[in-house]
């Protein structure tokens, strides 16, 4: 019979238990999220472009965090053009010959 003094001892895990990869552990490959400066750069490449107030409730960015983005566009290589018809919202575009989203 056993006494109740005594201590418990966890099971040592063998060497096969140690080198097996959990499951839980092993995570799936995750696919691409999509950034905001890729979403910025699709809506650029639109026919009708895109205006200040369309990318950045896109982005979720304030207006002169947007107006950064593409100054930082134009960094990177990208030809970005604006133009306001009279009476109109100044509107975005990138030029057919730019660089295009990667």
């Amino acid at each position: 019979m056993m006494n109740d003094d005594t201590p418990k001892v966890a099971a040592k895990p063998t060497r096969r238990m140690a080198r097996e990869p959990k499951a839980d552990l092993v995570a799936a490959p995750s696919p691409k999220r999509s950034s905001k400066s890729e979403a910025v750069l699709v809506m650029l490449q639109r026919p009708e472009g895109a205006t200040l107030d369309q990318l950045a409730i896109a982005t979720g960015w304030l207006p002169h965090t947007t107006r950064a983005a593409l100054t930082g566009l134009k960094k990177k290589g990208h030809e970005v053009t604006s133009d306001k018809p009279a009476g109109s919202v100044r509107t975005y575009r990138l030029t057919a010959g730019a660089k295009t989203a990667q």
